[in-house]
């Protein structure tokens, strides 16, 4: 069945505008975002397809390569539905600054939306005040994390132009496993040193995995 043939008032986006997003299902949310669907696929069977097989969760951590292997999808769907989970991620990360950290385990909780699940490492400061309330966050690198790329100048360049009191250090393993590794103990012991001499403080280094975390201070 074509979605024009589905009579207008059952079609969700009508169904959004006639009785707002609440009442649609997963599925019918998904057919809004993606507006079509393929030559042999309407829209909301595509969506119901997606949903009844991933499921929410593992679909809005799949890769872009990923979404370009399941049937029907191509790189601009693939590109909207990336973009969708990553719009809803920061909307939610966003509602937390100021938020006070007083545990490794709330830098889990503050962090973990937005790097678990992530396919490369990020390495992340948390920027805070004199009470360890979150004045903002920041991811300084993105990819496999060597001494030569986390250079103590970048990393406290961005304290200091946030006038931090102290800050967190985070990072995430994509393996899940947040066991640090020989090089994750040498940046680490680097970036203590370099606190104490430029006079900011470093709480902690956190490593997010998929359900748990390191802490280097804990």
């Amino acid at each position: 069945m074509r979605i024009k043939d589905i009579i207008p008032e059952n079609r969700p986006r009508e169904r959004l505008e006639r009785e707002g997003p609440a009442v649609l299902t997963y599925a019918e949310l998904l057919a809004v975002i993606l507006k079509t669907g393929s030559k042999n696929e309407n829209v909301i069977d595509m969506s119901n397809r997606l949903i009844s097989k991933y499921g929410i969760d593992k679909l809005s951590q799949c890769s872009l390569p990923e979404l370009q292997e399941i049937n029907g999808i191509g790189k601009a769907k693939a590109c909207q539905i990336i973009a969708l989970f990553e719009l809803n991620k920061r909307n939610n990360f966003s509602k937390q600054t100021g938020r006070q950290i007083k545990t490794a385990k709330d830098v889990f909780e503050y962090c973990s939306p937005k790097l678990s699940g992530a396919d490369k490492e990020h390495f992340m400061i948390l920027h805070l005040d004199t009470h360890n309330r979150v004045i903002k966050d920041e991811i300084v690198f993105v990819g496999a994390l060597d001494s030569a790329i986390v250079h103590p100048r970048e990393i406290f360049k961005s304290a200091i132009k946030e006038s931090a009191y102290a800050i967190i250090l985070v990072h995430n393993h994509p393996s899940g496993d947040p066991e640090p590794s020989e090089e994750d103990k040498t940046i680490t012991e680097r970036l203590f040193e370099a606190g104490e001499l430029l006079g900011i403080k470093v709480l902690d280094h956190v490593i997010i995995g998929k359900e748990k975390w390191y802490s280097f201070k804990s």
